[in-house]
């Protein structure tokens, strides 16, 4: 059953197009019209719904921005529609809504389902829906990396569950391989650095500070160095509060205090506000005794003595040494050492280190070795069967006796990994390099489809992978620009056919100049200029009946009423419904 997904698109303001609606429908689709005529910007449009790369030269000259506008049939269940829902799009009746628009600045806004949208996320759905194949994908099939990509991609299961594991193993040989060499090639500058930090420990150790010493002995140093003025004060406050023996006649604080207390006692039971006072008096004469006493003991106890002052001062020039170096103050200092420590074990470790790696990098190469070779098993199972399949949908493509096939070879390399007895190189993909070979007819060498297949060749070759990779790895939309380049007779009328069968199983819509593609087609839609040179939106139209024919006659003839040409279009047409 065909799967129909895309209904409609309207396309405004991009490059020829004014404003048009293509219209497309189930099964083989054909655009076609005259060299210029703007065919090909339907080609534009769809790769700009499907998340393809904005520029601001698509839009018409005069216009402010280009759109392009797209109805999507998504299938229900399908990973796309999951997608679409994360992304906040709604579906209209099964279908999503897809907008595109670039302005002439070249920036660019996608919708999808109404909701504004990254564009990253229509390039998401394209892989499950659309596959989109024009020249510049036969090129880049010449591309050994995009060969290599293809074999995969029909190897399924059998290459993807392996390369994925080689892909981790392959990751971390990596990441030990870095860390290995920056060890050893940073040997020397690691080794001074542990000389640094061992001298700055041991200049550390030899100090040996404590936590908070440079504040204790900071107040330490203030209150020695002022120690006769401190003195003098507390001897000063000391009379002040309990009197000086020298001066028994002498008023002090303690003195006065306690006869203000004697006073109120001897009343305080008339007068209970006049006792509380008298408590409290009490508590201050008994206050000023224990700083009077205090005061006593500091004087007493204070050392002026400057060999202790010396001695404080030389510590915290060393403390201050080290703050110097190693911190602002000294707990900077031990957080330094602290760390240092660490640091050193660490440096000091990268002997044990490195044959560490070094095991792991042997042991992880021995692990890739198999699993490059279990790669390589895969692949070369399935590219047989690869090249078989794509051989024979050759034959139907008018290239009977031509033949396909792979080489799979791997680069010798001494650094590299063990595979089948050989030491050779390994990338993230494995140590394959998958080469397509073409050998046109008996007795042709096969050679690189790159050297040994010319454009009409390519343009088979690569729709009969295509084809190929419809029964395997479907999705339900196939475009394809002008794949029959350089192709013509008989060849045409077998890549139509072709066409037309894939199309029995998806939507295909195909931009050809050839007729005998064009006739294969359930739909053809003509692409014309109005007399102004722009597509507007009657320039995109479905033909029928007598209008297919003409478009045909001019196909075939470059003359719409050429008798002859007429004669040979309808020909065309009843043999592809009878082929049908």
């Amino acid at each position: 059953m065909v799967v129909f997904v895309l209904e409609e698109m309207r396309i405004r303001s991009l490059g020829v197009i004014d404003d048009a609606v293509v219209e497309l429908s189930p099964g083989f689709t054909a655009v076609t019209g005259e060299t210029g005529a703007g065919k090909t910007m339907v080609v534009t449009s769809l790769g700009l719904l499907l998340g393809g790369r904005a520029d601001a030269a698509l839009v018409r000259i005069g216009a402010r921005n280009a759109v392009v506008e797209g109805r999507i049939t998504v299938p229900p269940g399908g990973a796309a529609v999951v997608r679409a829902e994360e992304a906040g799009a709604e579906l209209d009746d099964g279908a999503l809504l897809i907008s595109r628009t670039v302005s002439a600045e070249g920036r660019s806004r996608a919708h999808l389902g109404g909701r504004s949208v990254p564009v990253g996320v229509l390039a998401e759905l394209a892989d499950e829906l659309v596959a989109v194949h024009g020249q510049t994908d036969q090129q880049g099939l010449l591309k050994l990396s995009r060969q290599r990509a293809a074999l995969d991609r029909y190897a399924g299961d059998a290459v993807a569950a392996p390369l994925t594991k080689y892909g981790e193993a392959y990751r971390r040989l990596r990441a030990v391989s870095v860390e290995l060499d920056e060890i050893t090639t940073r040997a020397r500058e690691r080794a001074q650095e542990a000389d640094m930090l061992r001298y700055g420990l041991d200049e550390i150790a030899a100090v040996e500070p404590r936590a908070g010493e440079d504040a204790e002995l900071a107040e330490e140093a203030e209150r020695l160095g002022h120690a006769e003025a401190l003195a003098s004060a507390a001897t000063v406050a000391h009379a002040a509060l309990a009197g000086n023996p020298e001066d028994p006649e002498g008023i002090d604080a303690t003195t006065l205090v306690a006869g203000a207390h004697r006073a109120l006692e001897a009343v305080r039971s008339h007068d209970s506000a006049l006792a509380a006072l008298s408590d409290r008096i009490g508590e201050v004469g008994i206050l000023l005794g224990d700083v009077a006493g205090e005061l006593a003991g500091y004087a007493d106890d204070l050392d002026a003595d400057p060999l202790r002052l010396a001695a404080v001062e030389e510590r915290r020039a060393a403390l201050t040494a080290l703050t110097r170096k190693y911190g602002s103050d000294v707990a900077g200092v031990l957080t330094w050492a602290e760390e240092g420590v660490a640091r050193l074990l660490e440096l000091d470790g990268d002997d044990e280190r490195i044959g560490e790696l070094t095991a792991e990098r042997d042991a992880l190469r021995g692990e890739l070795g198999g699993m490059a070779q279990a790669l390589t098993d895969a692949r070369t199972e399935a590219a047989s069967r690869f090249a078989d399949a794509v051989t024979a949908e050759l034959a139907s493509l008018a290239m009977p006796h031509a033949r396909v096939s792979f080489e799979i070879r791997q680069t010798e390399d001494p650094e590299g990994v063990e595979v089948d007895g050989r030491t050779v190189a390994c990338g993230p993909s494995g140590a394959d390099e998958v080469e397509l070979l073409l050998a046109p007819h008996p007795g042709a060498p096969a050679r690189p489809i790159a050297k040994g297949a010319s454009g009409g060749e390519l343009s088979r070759v690569m729709l009969a992978v295509e084809v190929v990779f419809a029964g395997t790895d479907p999705v339900p939309t196939y475009l394809f620009d002008e794949v029959d380049a350089g192709v013509g007779g008989k060849a045409a009328v077998e890549i139509g056919r072709r066409l037309a069968r894939l199309a029995k199983s998806a939507q295909v819509v195909v931009v050809t100049h050839l007729p005998q593609v064009a006739a294969f087609a359930d739909r053809q839609l003509l692409v014309e200029k109005t007399n102004d040179g722009s597509v507007t939106r009657s320039g995109v139209k479905v033909l029928e009946g007598e209008d297919r024919v003409r478009e045909l006659s001019r196909m075939l003839a470059g003359q719409e009423d050429s008798e002859t040409a007429r004669a040979h279009a309808e020909e065309l047409l009843a043999a592809a419904r009878a082929d049908g």
